[in-house]
Protein backbone atom coordinates (compact mmCIF):
# COMPACT_ATOMS: atom_id res chain seq x y z
CA UNK A 1 0.00 0.00 0.00
CA UNK A 2 2.77 2.71 0.90
CA UNK A 3 4.55 1.59 -2.41
CA UNK A 4 1.26 2.01 -4.47
CA UNK A 5 1.29 5.64 -2.30
CA UNK A 6 4.76 6.78 -3.06
CA UNK A 7 4.61 5.65 -6.72
CA UNK A 8 1.43 7.95 -7.28
CA UNK A 9 3.19 11.10 -5.31
CA UNK A 10 6.44 10.57 -7.45
CA UNK A 11 4.17 10.21 -10.73
CA UNK A 12 2.24 13.62 -10.19
CA UNK A 13 5.13 15.11 -9.15
CA UNK A 14 7.04 14.33 -12.21
CA UNK A 15 3.28 15.22 -14.27
CA UNK A 16 3.81 18.44 -12.57
CA UNK A 17 7.26 19.16 -13.32
CA UNK A 18 6.37 18.03 -16.96
CA UNK A 19 3.71 20.65 -17.48
CA UNK A 20 5.91 23.03 -15.82
CA UNK A 21 8.59 22.55 -18.36
CA UNK A 22 6.75 22.07 -21.50
CA UNK A 23 5.03 25.43 -20.57
CA UNK A 24 8.49 26.98 -20.14
CA UNK A 25 10.04 25.86 -23.12
CA UNK A 26 7.33 27.25 -24.98
CA UNK A 27 8.03 30.74 -23.94
CA UNK A 28 9.85 32.62 -26.82
CA UNK A 29 11.11 35.54 -24.25
CA UNK A 30 13.00 32.40 -22.95
CA UNK A 31 14.28 30.67 -25.65
CA UNK A 32 16.40 33.72 -26.82
CA UNK A 33 17.28 34.02 -22.93
CA UNK A 34 18.59 30.45 -23.15
CA UNK A 35 20.65 31.35 -26.35
CA UNK A 36 21.46 34.23 -24.64
CA UNK A 37 23.18 32.54 -21.31
CA UNK A 38 24.80 29.45 -23.84
CA UNK A 39 26.33 32.34 -25.49
CA UNK A 40 27.62 33.92 -22.71
CA UNK A 41 28.87 30.97 -20.52
CA UNK A 42 30.93 30.01 -23.85
CA UNK A 43 32.33 33.63 -24.12
CA UNK A 44 33.66 33.45 -20.36
CA UNK A 45 35.29 30.12 -20.77
CA UNK A 46 37.38 30.54 -24.09
CA UNK A 47 39.69 33.35 -23.26
CA UNK A 48 41.00 31.03 -19.93
CA UNK A 49 40.86 27.80 -21.80
CA UNK A 50 42.73 29.10 -24.31
CA UNK A 51 45.07 30.74 -22.17
CA UNK A 52 45.46 27.28 -20.19
CA UNK A 53 45.61 25.53 -23.32
CA UNK A 54 48.93 27.42 -24.88
CA UNK A 55 50.38 26.95 -21.48
CA UNK A 56 50.22 30.28 -20.41
CA UNK A 57 49.63 31.93 -16.94
CA UNK A 58 45.88 32.28 -15.89
CA UNK A 59 47.38 35.32 -13.75
CA UNK A 60 50.14 37.45 -12.64
CA UNK A 61 49.47 37.73 -8.56
CA UNK A 62 52.33 36.85 -7.15
CA UNK A 63 52.96 33.29 -5.42
CA UNK A 64 53.37 35.10 -2.22
CA UNK A 65 49.64 35.80 -2.37
CA UNK A 66 47.43 32.31 -1.45
CA UNK A 67 45.82 33.38 -4.88
CA UNK A 68 49.14 33.70 -6.57
CA UNK A 69 50.44 30.23 -5.07
CA UNK A 70 47.62 28.44 -6.12
CA UNK A 71 47.53 29.35 -9.71
CA UNK A 72 51.40 29.05 -9.71
CA UNK A 73 50.52 25.20 -8.44
CA UNK A 74 48.00 24.72 -10.93
CA UNK A 75 50.00 25.81 -13.46
CA UNK A 76 53.31 24.36 -12.55
CA UNK A 77 50.92 20.63 -12.74
CA UNK A 78 52.01 20.96 -16.39
CA UNK A 79 49.44 18.25 -18.60
CA UNK A 80 46.61 18.92 -15.76
CA UNK A 81 46.78 22.72 -16.68
CA UNK A 82 45.81 22.24 -19.86
CA UNK A 83 43.64 19.92 -19.58
CA UNK A 84 41.23 22.01 -17.50
CA UNK A 85 41.87 24.43 -20.74
CA UNK A 86 40.63 21.75 -23.13
CA UNK A 87 37.93 21.20 -20.63
CA UNK A 88 36.41 24.54 -20.76
CA UNK A 89 37.17 25.12 -24.14
CA UNK A 90 35.27 21.41 -24.56
CA UNK A 91 32.34 22.94 -22.92
CA UNK A 92 32.20 26.39 -24.49
CA UNK A 93 31.88 25.02 -28.00
CA UNK A 94 29.26 22.11 -26.96
CA UNK A 95 27.09 24.41 -25.57
CA UNK A 96 26.81 26.76 -28.90
CA UNK A 97 26.40 23.57 -30.84
CA UNK A 98 22.46 23.28 -30.95
CA UNK A 99 22.80 19.16 -30.96
CA UNK A 100 25.26 19.12 -27.91
CA UNK A 101 23.99 22.08 -25.70
CA UNK A 102 22.87 19.74 -23.25
CA UNK A 103 26.00 17.79 -22.78
CA UNK A 104 28.04 21.15 -23.12
CA UNK A 105 26.08 21.90 -19.92
CA UNK A 106 26.53 18.53 -17.97
CA UNK A 107 30.42 19.41 -18.66
CA UNK A 108 30.00 22.96 -17.92
CA UNK A 109 28.55 22.07 -14.34
CA UNK A 110 31.38 20.59 -12.41
CA UNK A 111 34.12 23.26 -14.31
CA UNK A 112 32.46 25.98 -12.59
CA UNK A 113 31.19 24.60 -9.65
CA UNK A 114 35.37 24.41 -8.42
CA UNK A 115 35.73 27.54 -9.70
CA UNK A 116 33.06 29.11 -7.65
CA UNK A 117 33.93 27.05 -4.91
CA UNK A 118 37.72 27.96 -5.40
CA UNK A 119 37.25 31.70 -5.83
CA UNK A 120 34.94 31.44 -2.39
CA UNK A 121 37.51 29.09 -0.57
CA UNK A 122 40.66 31.72 -1.24
CA UNK A 123 38.29 34.46 0.00
CA UNK A 124 38.94 35.49 -3.95
CA UNK A 125 37.79 39.44 -3.61
CA UNK A 126 35.18 39.92 -5.92
CA UNK A 127 35.29 37.30 -7.94
CA UNK A 128 32.27 35.33 -6.33
CA UNK A 129 29.80 38.11 -7.81
CA UNK A 130 30.81 36.48 -10.99
CA UNK A 131 31.48 32.76 -10.83
CA UNK A 132 28.34 32.62 -8.51
CA UNK A 133 26.12 34.08 -11.78
CA UNK A 134 27.65 31.85 -14.00
CA UNK A 135 27.11 28.66 -11.84
CA UNK A 136 23.65 29.43 -11.64
CA UNK A 137 23.15 30.21 -15.33
CA UNK A 138 24.43 27.08 -16.08
CA UNK A 139 21.94 25.00 -13.46
CA UNK A 140 19.38 27.40 -15.12
CA UNK A 141 20.15 25.44 -18.46
CA UNK A 142 20.72 22.03 -16.96
CA UNK A 143 16.96 22.56 -15.50
CA UNK A 144 16.19 24.36 -19.38
CA UNK A 145 16.72 20.63 -20.65
CA UNK A 146 15.35 18.97 -17.70
CA UNK A 147 13.47 16.84 -20.28
CA UNK A 148 16.82 15.24 -21.51
CA UNK A 149 18.49 14.87 -18.12
CA UNK A 150 15.10 12.97 -15.88
CA UNK A 151 15.80 10.17 -17.54
CA UNK A 152 19.46 9.65 -15.94
CA UNK A 153 17.82 10.21 -12.70
CA UNK A 154 14.64 7.97 -13.07
CA UNK A 155 14.25 4.91 -11.50
CA UNK A 156 12.11 1.78 -13.01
Amino acid sequence: MQDTVTATNSNTISQTLDELHARVRRDRLLRAFTWFTRVLLAIAFTPSGLTKVLGNRFTQIPPSEPIGYFFEALYQSGFYYNFIGVAQLTAAILLLIPRTATIGAVVYFPIILNIFLITVSLNFTGTPFITGPMLLANIYLLCWDYDRLKHIFKSN
